[in-house]
């Protein structure tokens, strides 16, 4: 019994001592790898080099008594007490991450998002064989993703977005057999998706967007039926396979900004568990299939904006019941908007913007309660704005503009809308009155501008107190000014939120207000161009502090430029062109160190262009000072600004030389010098100037020889050097600039042969009218250039015998003759002296007989008529050297018409420029008196414009316009005694081979003795184009052909003579043009339908419509009722050319150009 008892005791001995050890070995042994983790976590925090909230210093204590299962961001297992979990997330961290970390060998979840840890992964944490989820989004890791990822078989989720990974994905990841969440987006990931993720079964989610990859998505990935979500956007694919369209569980799919193109495969349409489809920003076609709700009943995203998808938009559309955001814009998509889109009650965001919908705006979309934005700009939706639309009480967003929109607002639609933020319905036909928008309280965008508006701009405005923008420009808006209290400016000024206020266009009649005080900090843009402003510029809007636009151009603006402007320093844009400003240009426009555009052309300023203006050499890219009255030298500093794109300083009285430092200027695109006094040689370096499209140098006094080095310049596609001195050859490297398409070298002093290569080939006479000894092909109208001779010798000698003993008897003959003149002039200075000219009759006046013009015309015959009018009628004929020519014979009933008939014709003779008819000869007897002139093969402007078969085309119609005022500019200003054509028309306008437009008729034409006017007995003007002060006074000026030269553009581009049949009562063509000038276009009906199409079927419409607009705004300006109030010919001159400039540049890149608007609020 005792040994019995003595042997359980051994036993129980023995146990007792084996669980002792077994539990010292475990307790020993997890002190040991607790440790390990402790080691592996002090060295993490170790290789932190920033903590900026300080949470690792403060927790992370390697102490006795810590226990670092307790620390921040880890966690442990609850039977091994190991480190299980390290979350480090959003923490700000900076550092690298050291292969100690490898030693957590019980982690299975590591994350570190968000925070700055950089350098290369370490290969040591590969070893970490149980992880089943990474995170290290957006941090700074760098290099190729590393191949050891592909040993963590229990992988489950690996998150490397928001990196610096480069190169492809490594093969290796495709060997994690239990990944379902690979997110690889935002790196700078490149290659293919390779086949071989078809081995990743359980993928659930692919995220590789924002990154470089490129090619098709295989076709395999169809095969990963458990994919929920696929994001690829911003990346190069190309093609979304059919087979995409067997992944029945996929719920979301992004391939947008990609380079997808064709059809979308129709089994993607076929996706029943698909909740979004977002495919924006792609090339893709074709049409939406009808039935697209019935196979994506869950569908509640489509996004399908900016690709080429067209035909109608599905008509049941409506079936997609869970539809939230319906997202179709920039689009080739027609026809109407369904009506039965207002069963989408879900819908949040529906966008149809930029595309060529037609038709009304169902009144059913108003049914759409949940609608928070509402897009349809640019498109073709006509008829009324449905009043339904403002009765959707959680509408923040409603976008109307660039469609033909008509019909007036609500009297109160802000009351239905009280969560509006955004209002836009610019470029429409909307008239009436502006609407009560006060109880619209949140409103932070109203642009209602480029409409039809009228009445005073309401007060109510004044209660939006959350207003940013503010857009009411070109409409018919007005100020009611009758008390202080009445006027919007003053209660405007208190919106201290406005950033930008738009009301140019409007004829507000008042001063530049000056009570902005509380928008100093506020307002960035103050647009108040073309508002009929009057008065001086206040010195207060310097109070303006955050001012980056300020836009007073077009108006009626006087006295100095306020040198308190300089305070502005955050001033980009400064317009003030287009004004009565006087003075100096202030120095203090230097100070402006942000200034981009500065405009200041046509006004009265006059001294010297600041040289400070180098001190923007860093900002200024627009410069235009033309049309004003600056005397000085062009400034050296100029040179300075390296970055220009325009410097317009024509047409004022500048001297000096061009700088050689004009090379400097290595992005200039446009450079206008002409109409000053500029003397010297063109400098050679301004080859450099490789951007330079549009260089006009003309009237000046440049002399020397055209710079060979011109061939360098790659870009010029307009080139004028008229009216200088320049001589010797045209150089042959012109030839090089294969986009000249505008030449003008005429009036200068060249010689030699022209060049007939490259864009020669289309150039005709008037590219090198009025030149000492050109020759070269026969359309020139210019001699044949001699052949070199074999017998140089011998033509030598002749030379030196003409030289030596023919050229000194000549001027011995000559001067005697003159000396006999002068003799016989002294003693008999009442005897009119006659000299026969017998030189060519293609160069010089020479007097044509009754007897010749006869047989020229076969004796006045019919079959030669060319025309009649007022004054005789005209015959075509052919010299007998073979000349064609136009014979006006006029009707001798004219009383007291041919006083001095023969010395008006020699006189008019001597009267030379491109486009004026030139007078060959003339023909005077008692009963016989006729003009022998130019003859023009394509008739006149008059035949063009209605014979049924012609059509003349936008810039043709421009060109022939510019033609006309530069003959007009050379009678007025060109011309000692200033000539008055009196009765310019499109009969009087005829066209050559090359369609280039004389003047005629101008010969009729009284000459003035002082001064630029007089009064006529004879009417010669023609009705309907006379000036209002001729017909009623009989006052002759050229103020008046400025008249008649506006009705000529108007009729150019309407197709309509002012004595149209509609013109009757009180509405004539000035006036009707006056009410049909709409913001930047003319209403419908109004141009020549020849000239504008629709939007959808002209790639040009936008800058032609901009055209037609300033070309109507510079006909009426030519119009005014008051002669003192309508521009010169040298105005009209600059304005059309600047308008044909920016038409070329705009037509050329389909682009619509305005002045630059600060890009703060679009």
């Amino acid at each position: 019994m005792e040994r019995s008892g003595f042997l359980l005791s051994r036993t129980l001995l023995l146990v007792y001592s084996v669980i002792y050890m077994v539990n010292l070995t475990v307790a020993l042994a997890t002190k040991t790898n607790i440790t390990t983790d402790q080691s592996a976590l002090i060295a993490l925090k170790a290789h932190i080099t920033s903590d900026p909230q300080n949470i690792l210093t403060t927790n992370w204590s390697a102490t006795k008594t810590s226990n670092i299962c307790n620390w921040v961001g880890v966690t442990c297992g609850v039977h091994h007490l190991r480190v299980t979990a390290l979350n480090l997330s959003f923490m700000g961290l900076t550092g690298i991450i050291p292969p100690h970390l490898a030693n957590l060998s019980f982690l299975v979840s590591l994350t570190l998002q968000n925070n700055s840890f950089h350098g290369n992964l370490p290969q040591e944490l590969a070893a970490l064989r149980r992880l089943k989820l990474i995170s290290f989004g957006f941090n700074n890791f760098m290099g190729i993703i590393p191949a050891w990822f592909g040993h963590l078989s229990k992988l489950q989720t690996l998150g490397l977005y928001g990196n610096q990974f480069s190169g492809p994905i490594p093969n290796a990841i495709y060997n994690l057999s239990a990944l379902q969440v690979l997110d690889l987006s935002n790196n700078q990931l490149s290659g293919s998706i390779p086949r071989e993720i078809v081995k990743l079964t359980k993928l659930k989610g692919i995220y590789l967007a924002y990154n470089n990859f490129e090619g098709k998505i295989p076709r395999e990935i169809g095969n990963l039926t458990t994919l929920v979500e696929i994001y690829l956007d911003n990346n190069n694919f190309k093609e979304i396979p059919n087979e995409m369209g067997s992944l029945d569980k996929l719920e979301n799919l992004f391939v947008q900004f990609n380079t997808l193109k064709g059809t979308i495969p129709v089994a993607l349409f076929n996706m029943s568990s698909l909740t979004s489809l977002a495919l924006h920003l792609n090339n893709l076609n074709g049409s939406i299939p009808d039935n697209v709700c019935q196979h994506l009943p869950r569908i509640q995203l489509l996004d399908l904006t900016d690709n080429k998808f067209s035909g109608p938009l599905p008509s049941k559309l409506w079936q997609c019941r869970e539809m939230q955001v319906l997202a179709l814009s920039s689009n080739k998509f027609s026809g109407s908007i369904p009506k039965n889109i207002g069963n989408l009650t879900q819908i949040t965001q529906l966008h149809l913007e930029l595309n060529n919908l037609t038709g009304a705006i169902p009144p059913e979309i108003g049914g759409l309660q949940s609608l928070e934005v509402f897009v349809v700009y640019g498109n073709n939706l006509n008829g009324l704005i449905p009043s339904t639309i403002f009765n959707m009480s959680m509408i923040r967003t409603i976008s109307l503009g660039l469609n033909q929109l008509s019909g007036s607002l609500p009297a109160n639609i802000g009351v239905g809308v009280p969560n509006l933020e955004k209002f836009v319905l610019p470029e429409n036909q909307v008239s009436g009155a502006i609407p009560n928008l006060s109880n619209a309280s949140k409103l932070t965008h109203l642009d209602v501008g480029r409409n039809s508006f009228t009445g005073f701009i309401p007060s109510t405005l004044c209660a939006l107190t959350n207003l940013q923008v503010l857009g009411l420009e070109m409409n018919t808006l007005t100020i009611d000014i009758s008390t202080p209290e009445a006027n919007i400016l003053s209660c405007l000024a208190n919106l201290r939120n406005l950033a930008a206020m738009y009301l140019t266009g409007n004829p507000l009649n008042v001063t530049v207000p000056v009570f902005f005080e509380n928008l100093s900090t506020s307002l960035q843009d103050l647009r108040l161009a073309l508002c009929n402003m009057r008065g001086e510029i206040p010195s207060e809007i310097s109070n303006l502090s955050s001012l980056a636009a300020l836009d007073l151009g077009y108006n009626h603006l006087s006295g100095p430029i306020p040198a308190s402007l300089g305070r502005l320093r955050n001033l980009q844009g400064l317009y003030l062109d287009e004004n009565k400003l006087q003075g100096y240009i202030p120095h203090e426009i230097c100070q402006l160190e942000n200034l981009v555009d500065l405009f200041l052309g046509v006004n009265q300023l006059f001294g010297s262009i600041p040289p400070c203006l180098g001190n923007l050499a860093t900002s200024l890219r627009s410069l235009s000072l033309e049309s004003n009255l600056l005397n000085s030298t062009i400034p050296s500093t100029l040179w300075e600004v390296a970055f220009i794109l325009h410097i317009n300083l024509s047409s004022n009285s500048l001297t000096g030389s061009l700088s050689g430092d004009t090379g400097k200027l290595k992005v200039v695109t446009d450079m206008d010098f002409s109409n000053n006094n500029l003397s010297g040689r063109i400098p050679s370096n301004i080859k450099g100037l490789k951007d330079l499209v549009n260089l006009s140098l003309a009237n000046n006094n440049f002399q020397g020889p055209i710079p060979s080095s011109f061939g360098d310049l790659v870009s010029l596609e307009i080139l004028d050097l008229s009216k200088n001195n320049l001589s010797g050859v045209i150089p042959k490297s012109l030839e090089r600039l294969l986009h000249l398409k505008y030449l003008n070298l005429s009036s200068n002093r060249l010689q030699g042969e022209v060049p007939t290569g490259g864009p020669f080939e289309n150039f005709s006479a008037q590219s090198f009218l009025s030149n000492d000894a050109l020759c070269g092909a026969p359309r020139l109208n210019i001699s044949p250039c001699k052949s070199s001779t074999k017998h140089k010798p011998h033509s030598r000698k002749v030379g030196l015998f003409i030289l030596k003993y023919i050229i000194p008897g000549i001027i011995s003959a000559i001067l005697l003759a003159v000396s006999i003149s002068m003799l016989i002039l002294h003693k008999k200075r009442s005897v009119p002296v006659v000299i026969e000219a017998t030189l060519s009759p293609q160069l010089l006046w020479r007097r044509v007989s009754h007897l010749e013009l006869l047989r020229a015309t076969n004796g006045f015959n019919e079959r030669n008529l060319l025309g009649s009018g007022g004054f005789g009628s005209v015959y075509k004929g052919t010299l007998s050297d073979g000349i064609d020519v136009a014979v006006k014979v006029f009707k001798l009933q004219l009383e007291g018409g041919f006083k001095s008939f023969d010395r008006e014709c020699e006189m008019l003779s001597k009267i030379r420029h491109r486009n004026l008819i030139k007078v060959i000869s003339c023909c005077s007897q008692t009963d016989f008196k006729a003009l022998v002139l130019n003859y023009m093969p394509n008739g006149s402007l008059e035949k063009w414009l209605y014979t049924e078969n012609s059509s003349l085309s936008i810039l043709q119609r421009m060109n022939i316009m510019v033609d006309v005022s530069l003959a007009l500019e050379y009678l007025h200003h060109g011309y000692p005694i200033p000539i008055v054509h009196c009765d310019l028309k499109p009969s009087n306008i005829l066209l050559d081979d090359d369609m280039v437009a004389h003047v005629a008729d101008f010969g009729i034409a009284k000459l003035l003795g002082g001064g630029d006017s007089m009064t006529q007995t004879i009417t010669l003007a023609t009705v309907g184009y006379m000036a209002p002060e001729y017909g009623m006074e009989g006052i002759v000026s050229t103020r008046g052909d400025v008249y008649s030269f506006g009705i000529v553009v108007m009729e150019t581009f309407t197709r309509r003579k002012p004595t149209d049949e509609m013109f009757v009562g009180e509405m004539n063509f000035k006036q009707w043009i006056t009410k049909s000038l709409l913001p930047d276009a003319i209403k419908d009906g109004v141009v020549d339908d020849n000239l504008l199409g629709t939007e959808q079927d002209d790639d040009d419409f936008v800058s032609k419509r901009d055209c037609l607009s300033s070309i109507m705004r510079l006909a009426l300006a030519c119009c005014a009722e008051s002669p003192e109030e309508r521009i010169s010919m040298k105005e009209a001159v600059a304005t059309l050319k600047k308008i044909k400039t920016k038409f070329l540049k705009d037509a050329a890149g389909g682009a619509l150009l305005n002045r630059p608007l600060v890009q703060h609020f679009n």
